[in-house]
Parts: structure tokens; C-alpha cells; sequence
């Protein structure tokens, strides 16, 4: 679901840019005001690491001739929290399109918001938090990480809609294409709800606190998370450098719809906004399309590459909030 510059306007483009930076901007507020224990610094840069990973494997949606990867907004926001896990998704995002030209930058606030604000300040306090509260079972994670994933993805979903919509893109009309994103995306929200299940689960049973942490500064120092980074950082290291090349060849499920709706899955730009935001990620994508330039050769690479990238983001940021907080105090 990650959205092309194409897809927006200028104007609806920097509004939401706007919009993800107030966002991040508050989620940052925020852990300096509650604080967040030191166990969560090595989680964010790991769990970060894994969801770069997990997004470059497509899987295929039958009959539909489409695909779709995991927005990992909830299993983050499971796992860290709210606030951080915005943080951690947005370091995916960015790193995504600086460097693998993944997602344009003028929509990357609009990407930020429909993968990241939604899951991570919307869904996850209001639907998942609440359920699993109820108790750490088997069954109330699987429920509330099912309706959690689907109900983010569809609004996620929608909210590409509007800023198609808003942007006055006349080539996407917002009853056919509404038609076709809601339903692709339903089904992609089946099988993430079942990943991010699964491994929460695993997490449960491996070290409930990491799912019990109610406030970002929890006191779990005397817990170890070794056993969880570590499981972490091997499904990393798997899932980029081997899984991510079996990943599905078919269009995602954004891309599924724009062909279905305007006969192509990219469109056409124009302008000097859109001029200048390709030239500048033209220089920063080190790996377009996450392979060497001029070949198809090289998402192994880009997986091991991408995720230590997201890693050094994702955990620096948290470290240096942490320690930005710790010097106030």
C-alpha cells in the first residue's frame, strides 16, 4: 500500500506530510514525558529490522492475480507501544523510499499515516489494547490481532481513497476504485492478522511482559529479552536474505486495483513538485526497486542492507530520546 508521488497533489501531499510530522512529533512528546525503559531501545531497532524484512515478501492472493505484503503497524505497536512503534514505522518508511525508492517522497507523509498513524495511534489503542487486557490468551490474541490488522488495513485502505480523491485524480473515480481496495485489502488483513498472531503468541509465551508493558517505562530490568531479540534478529536475517526471493511477481493489492480501475499500475506526473522530489530520490535510492541499478539482481542484499538501515534508525532514534530525556531529567 505504499503510494506513488502520482497519487497526490502537491497540496494534499504536504498536508499530509504535515499530518504524519505532528504525528511523530507527538509520539516523541510522548516518550519523553512517560520515558521508555532501555529493554525497549534493542526491541524498537530489531522489530523495526524485522518489519523492513516481512514487507518485501509479496504473498499471492488467490484469484485475484494480486499480492500483498504486512503493514506490521500492529505487531509493532503490540510490542512496543503506540508512540515507539510509529517511530519504528516510520523509520521502515523512510528507509524505504531514501534508499529503495519504494513509495514516492512527496507521498511519504500519506504513507506514514494510512501504515503507521492508523495502526499505531488509532486501531491499536482503541481495539487491540483493550481486548488483550481482558488476559494474555491464545485466543484474545488472536482475535484482537485479526479484527486489529483487518480493521487497520481497511482504513488504511480508504484513506488512500480520499487523498486519490482530494488530489482531484480523475483517472482513480472514487466509487470504482473504493470497490476494488476495500476487498484486496480485506483479504491481505487475513493473512497479516494470522502472521502478526502467530508471532505474538510466541512472544507471549517466550516473555509475557513485552506484551504486558502498560506504560512505555514499565519496570521489566529485571526481565531478559534475549530470547525474543534473538528469535527476532534470526527471522530478519531469513526472511531478507533467503524468504524475500521467493516473494510473490503479481501487482500489491494497490497497484491490483489502479490497473483494475485506470488500466495501468502507475501513473503519470508533471510539474516541477514532482520534478524535484524524483530527482532528489533518484540520488538517495542506493537500490531502486530494491535491486542493483540497471539488474533485477540484488534483494537479498537489499533485505540484509534495509533491514540494518531500519535497525540503526529505528533503535537511534529511541536511544536518543531516551538519553535527550535522561539529561532533562
Amino acid at each position: 500500500m505504499h503510494m506513488a508521488d502520482a497519487l497526490l497533489s502537491p497540496s494534499v501531499g504536504l498536508v499530509m506530510c504535515a499530518a504524519s510530522a505532528g504525528a511523530v512529533a507527538w509520539s516523541v512528546s510522548k516518550i519523553k514525558k512517560e520515558g521508555l525503559c532501555d529493554q525497549k531501545i534493542p526491541l524498537m531497532a530489531v522489530t523495526g529490522a524485522f518489519v523492513f524484512a516481512a514487507q518485501m515478501i509479496n504473498f499471492t492472493i488467490p484469484a485475484t492475480g494480486s499480492s500483498g505484503h504486512i503493514g506490521g503497524g500492529v505487531l509493532l505497536a503490540a510490542m512496543l507501544g503506540g508512540a515507539p512503534a510509529l517511530l519504528s514505522i516510520a523509520a521502515v518508511l523512510m528507509i524505504q523510499a531514501l534508499f529503495f525508492a519504494d513509495g514516492g517522497l512527496l507521498a511519504l507523509g500519506a504513507n506514514i499515516f494510512n501504515m503507521g498513524v492508523i495502526p499505531c495511534l488509532f486501531v491499536y489503542p482503541l481495539l487491540f489494547a483493550p481486548i488483550v487486557r481482558r488476559g494474555l490468551t491464545k485466543k484474545n490474541i488472536m482475535v484482537a490481532s485479526m479484527l486489529s490488522v483487518v480493521v487497520g488495513l481497511q482504513l488504511g485502505a480508504f484513506a488512500v481513497v480520499l487523498e486519490t480523491l482530494a488530489s482531484s485524480i480523475t483517472a482513480l473515480p472514487f466509487s470504482t476504485f473504493a470497490l476494488l481496495m476495500q476487498p484486496i485489502h480485506a483479504a491481505i488483513g487475513v493473512v497479516e492478522g494470522l502472521v502478526t498472531a502467530s508471532i505474538l503468541s510466541f512472544v507471549a509465551q517466550a516473555r509475557p511482559e513485552i506484551l504486558e508493558c502498560g506504560k512505555l517505562s514499565s519496570d521489566v530490568s529485571a526481565v531478559s529479552f534475549k530470547k525474543v531479540l534473538v528469535a527476532l534478529v534470526a527471522a530478519t536475517a531469513i526472511t531478507g536474505g533467503a524468504l524475500s526471493l521467493f516473494a510473490s511477481a503479481y501487482p500489491d493489492g494497490l497497484e491490483w486495483a489502479m490497473e483494475k480501475t485506470a488500466g495501468a499500475a502507475a501513473l503519470e506526473t508533471s510539474g516541477p513538485v514532482f520534478a524535484a522530489a524524483s530527482a532528489v530520490q533518484a540520488k538517495t535510492a542506493l537500490m531502486p526497486d530494491y535491486a542493483y541499478a540497471g539488474t533485477e539482481r540484488g534483494t537479498s542484499a537489499a533485505g540484509l542492507i534495509g533491514s540494518a538501515l531500519t535497525f540503526a534508525a529505528a533503535g537511534g532514534a529511541g536511544w536518543l530520546i531516551s538519553k535527550n530525556r535522561q539529561r532533562r531529567a
